[in-house]
């Protein structure tokens, strides 16, 4: 809707500015005129330049490093337009934490690094305490509205977070930083770049990181170590080729999120216990998270001459995680060696303890083991007007998750924190005891074509189809009615976008673009309750969640002035919604298909350079998100059309600033969002919240031997908000509904992420 009416307006205007020469400028004999830069570089890199058809926002370098040393991408993003990020830890280190984006959760947005997917082949979400540091990033694009048509993910509704490594330098150098923080934050980082190596064309870096700081809230602490690793080389005419590495090793603890009802008794006292014992479940070490997880990704792009370029990313993955949980079996917790499935056992499990029909506690594990690896070809062709696109991508991934228990110490820790077999609990023939283990392969296959076409020299046409071919196909390995499964399914995605540089400073655009998301793994598989019975519904039955969008957007790009306003539209279909349903008289988790929802809004970014060093950003957007259909909900529906959808504040607004005199330096950045729901039937909100944090530093080059040496100050959440700082589990209705049917419908509480506090760190970087 919105593109159709830019492409009507901008068809009376092609003749003119196939040969208007705006400003005074001359023309050449194509209608084109030089570009003049004057004025001030934005240092934050926050509105960069762009011709792109589509809304983007971007952070660049100059900005990251004037942030704290360990924050991660989610929270360098937090003030670009739409970007709702909801942090439990001010250090970046926890795994608790999310990113929506125009109301669209993190398992619908698709991540990239060097061009390689990271979200979890499984459940899609991404964990970005495990990006690369930093130190190492180049810049992080946020795609508010849809992928680009050769990124290879299969979720991105919601769009796009891409994050670039930075190039190894030419120069062989070592950079060094030292970092002490509250809650006894310490790091170290060490990067040292190669340099030109020999009279051939590669360089390389390779970096080491180790992090650890203990829980702001609560017992507990996090660990870290990280190394990135790149090698590049570049040649002919504009040749280049690179291998990216990227290991991480950590040890995360657990924030509990509490319910309403939870956060008002004992607000930021809801925590795990500092101790253990006999038959407290609560003990912080019983939910300690380790994950090991190696990336691999070689980007290539060839120029084969005569307009002909080849673009390639070969990739490579394998994690090991556990996210565990304290349980006990016994007649209190899971029936004594009963069942396993739905299969009784006649033996009971081989667990100290249980002989006499006792209650034993454990270490309840959730472990994921994945393996995946893909592949990206592009070729483009210049050919006059048209400039042709066509790729493939095929990707191929394992999956094992199994949930399992380890016994403990007689001091409460886990023989095994890491939830290996060996040590986990079995059966008295010898079987793993556990209450879901499945294994998946997942196989990706797609192929695009595109053009795009200059109409005039000032107008640019682009279209393009994708199609994607996702296959689940998986086996419950647990005793059962469930056994192999089986999901695959296909999306078309046309795409189109009109691009028109009005002036050489003005541009406006528009797209509509198609996106999917499929239904995760998860979805497909039974998982059993310990006493013979079902404790989630698998189902094959759900359909691709499909989105249409539409955006026009204008850009000014100026000398000491950029601004950006995007309107956007969504239409969805199929909407995946993770539930609650009653099954036998139990609740359980499930996904149900929600039907349809439409979002309306405008995002809008300006960024002002009034003095060379300095700028001055901010950002807003306004999200009118509504449900439009009835939820499914225990045989009945739940009158949730014409509701706000979940997690979709209407109103956000961010500031942000930077200087940097050559002396002295700092930025600001600060974040409101409006309320948000927590149920599909609105009946529970969390009030909106806002967040600042400053950074102050200076250069001590010239006051040493002229190599880089700076120091700052970054404080972390100034104002120490005590807030929720969004949802982390939606249910259908907090509270007891009548059906449309007239049935009541039990309600269930939604869960929340709490805000962190306030945090300061002091960073000494060198340059060698």
């Amino acid at each position: 809707m919105l593109a159709s009416a830019l492409a009507l307006a901008v068809a009376g205007l092609v003749p003119q500015l196939a040969h208007a020469a705006p400003d005074g400028e001359s023309a050449d004999a194509d209608g084109n005129r030089p570009i003049r830069v004057i004025g001030h570089p934005d240092p934050e890199g926050l509105l960069p330049d762009t011709a792109a058809p589509k809304a983007v926002s971007a952070i660049g370098a100059a900005f990251i490093e004037k942030q704290a040393a360990t924050f991660n991408a989610y929270q360098l993003v937090n003030i670009l337009p739409g970007a709702n990020v909801a942090s439990t830890d001010p250090f970046g280190l926890s795994t608790s934490s999310s990113l929506t984006l125009r109301g669209l959760g993190q398992d619908a947005i698709g991540v990239t690094m060097e061009g390689a997917p990271q979200n979890d082949i499984g459940y899609y979400v991404a964990y970005p305490a495990q990006f690369a540091d930093p130190e190492n990033i180049a810049r992080v694009e946020l795609s508010q509205g849809s992928a680009d048509i050769a990124s290879p993910v299969v979720n991105a509704v919601g769009g796009l977070l891409a994050l670039s490594l930075d190039a190894p330098h030419r120069d062989f150098g070592v950079l060094a930083d030292a970092s002490l923080g509250s809650f006894n934050e310490r790091r170290v980082f060490v990067r040292v770049d190669s340099g030109n190596l020999g009279q051939s064309p590669l360089r390389a870096f390779v970096s080491y990181s180790n992090n650890r700081a203990d829980n702001w809230r609560g017992p507990g602490v996090d660990k870290r170590q990280h190394i990135d690793a790149k090698i590049m080389g570049e040649w002919g005419n504009g040749n280049t080729a690179s291998l990216a590495v990227s290991y991480n090793d950590a040890s995360n603890s657990t924030y509990r999120s509490p319910s309403l009802a939870d956060w008002q008794a004992q607000g930021r006292g809801y925590n795990l216990a500092a101790s253990y014992g006999s038959g407290d479940l609560n003990y912080w070490n019983l939910y300690r998270q380790p994950f090991r997880n190696l990336y691999f990704a070689a980007p290539v792009h060839l120029a084969l001459g005569t307009g002909l370029t080849l673009d390639a990313t070969s990739y490579l993955q394998f994690g090991y995680g556990n996210s565990p949980y304290g349980a006990s079996i016994g007649p209190d917790g899971y029936y004594p060696g009963t069942y396993l499935g739905t299969q009784a056992l006649d033996a009971p499990l081989k667990l100290s303890g249980l002989e006499n029909g006792g209650t034993v506690n454990v270490l309840g594990n959730w472990l994921g083991e994945q393996t995946r690896a893909g592949q990206t070809l592009r070729l483009t062709l210049a050919r006059g007007a048209h400039t042709l696109t066509a790729g493939l991508w095929l990707d191929y991934g394992s999956d094992r998750v199994v949930e399992s228990f380890t016994p403990l110490n007689a001091n409460g820790d886990p023989v095994d924190g890491w939830g290996h077999d060996g040590p986990a609990v079995h059966t008295a023939d010898g079987r793993l005891f556990s209450l879901a283990d499945t294994k998946t392969i997942t196989v990706a296959k797609a192929f695009f074509l595109a053009d795009s076409i200059a109409l005039a020299p000032r107008v640019t046409l682009d279209l393009g189809f994708k199609g994607v071919d996702l296959l689940h196909a998986g086996r419950n390995n647990l005793p059962g009615t469930q056994g192999r499964v089986h999901f695959d399914s296909f999306a078309a995605l046309p795409r189109a976008a009109l691009h028109v540089q009005l002036t050489d400073r003005q541009q406006v655009f528009a797209n509509v673009t198609t996106n999917f998301r499929a239904p995760d793994e998860y979805t497909l598989y039974d998982t059993y309750d310990g006493y013979g019975g079902v404790a989630s519904v698998g189902t094959t039955a759900l359909k691709n969640e499909y989105s249409l969008a539409q955006e026009l957007g204008w850009r000014w790009q100026g000398r000491n002035l950029s601004a950006s306003a995007t309107a956007f539209h969504y239409a969805f279909r199929n909407r995946l919604v993770a539930t609650m349903a009653n099954v036998n008289g139990a609740l359980v988790n499930t996904t149900l298909n929600g039907g349809r929802q439409e979002s309306w809004g405008v995002d809008g970014e300006v960024d002002w350079r009034p003095l060379a060093g300095m700028s001055l950003y901010a950002s807003g957007e306004w999200l009118h998100a509504r449900i439009k259909d009835n939820l499914p909900a225990d045989g009945d529906f739940l009158p949730t059309a014409g509701k706000v959808a979940v997690s979709s504040p209407e109103w956000q607004f961010a500031l942000g600033g930077t200087y940097d005199d050559t002396r002295l330096f700092g930025s600001l950045a600060m974040k409101y969002l409006g309320p948000q729901f927590a149920t599909f039937m609105n009946d529970e909100r969390i009030p909106g919240y806002a967040t600042l944090d400053l950074s102050i530093g200076v250069h001590l080059a010239g006051w040493l031997d002229g190599k880089r040496t700076d120091l700052r100050v970054n404080a972390i959440n100034v104002t120490d908000p005590h807030v929720l700082s969004g949802v982390q589990a939606v249910t259908p209705a907090a509270r007891d509904t009548v059906g449309t049917g007239g049935t009541v419908i039990t309600g269930s509480a939604p869960t929340y992420y709490i805000g962190s506090g306030r945090a300061f760190m002091v960073t000494l970087a060198r340059q060698f």
